[in-house]
């Protein structure tokens, strides 16, 4: 059976997407122990009250093979010691499945990371288009000082792995301010690498 044809528009201002078939938000409290500074996580949901640091507006047709899902992520400025607001970060549960992310608005970057634990960043400007290949963990990260909008695509049969990063105890790198209005990388020592039956298990193609 033939699906109709459908547009959604994308409103940049506000980081929504017309048609939308769903929307989640995560704020601070949503994102506990993502932030190496504790005491500074915990200061800042005293003080901010639980703030928004990122919503997603996407239009799902269904999770069979072929189709895709498209979406809008708006992320808001903002840090927490050292770091600057994220994403949660995931693989996709189908490790082979691509992903791809075009910039709007903003300054922010794709933070990737292989089974292996190699580093990849890619940085995300307005009309950046940031492809994700199969097998690549990833994150987003707001670096600048305004809202960090972002379409994005994948398949509809993807999933997501949020699990990946927690078992590893974060990312292999923690992105922070470099003291000169910039980012720089930084070896996370609670970082915890996959063993190699983990890995070849990331790595098995899905058919």
């Amino acid at each position: 059976m033939l699906r109709e044809p459908v547009s959604g528009i994308v409103t940049v201002s506000a980081g929504g997407l017309g048609g939308k078939t769903g929307r989640y938000e995560k704020r601070l409290s949503d994102l506990a122990g993502l932030y190496e500074d504790t005491a500074a996580y915990e200061e800042a949901l005293a003080q901010l009250g639980d703030p928004l640091v990122y919503a997603v507006e996407d239009f799902r047709p269904n999770d069979q093979p072929g189709d895709l899902i498209y979406g809008v992520t708006r992320m808001v400025p903002g840090r927490i010691g050292d770091e600057f607001f994220l994403t949660r970060g995931h693989i996709h549960a189908k490790a082979d499945r691509p992903e791809f992310y075009y910039g709007q608005q903003g300054k922010g970057l794709m933070q990737l990371e292989s089974p292996a634990g190699e580093t990849r960043i890619v940085e995300i400007g307005p009309q950046t288009i940031c492809y994700v290949p199969p097998y690549w963990i990833h994150r987003s990260v707001n670096v600048g000082e305004e809202d960090l909008i972002m379409v994005f695509a994948y398949p509809s049969d993807s999933g997501q792995d949020y699990g990946i990063i927690e078992s590893s105890m974060g990312m292999r790198h923690r992105v922070k301010v470099d003291g000169a209005g910039g980012w720089k990388l930084v070896e996370n020592p609670a970082y915890q690498p996959r063993d190699r039956a983990t890995i070849n298990a990331i790595m098995t193609r899905y058919e």
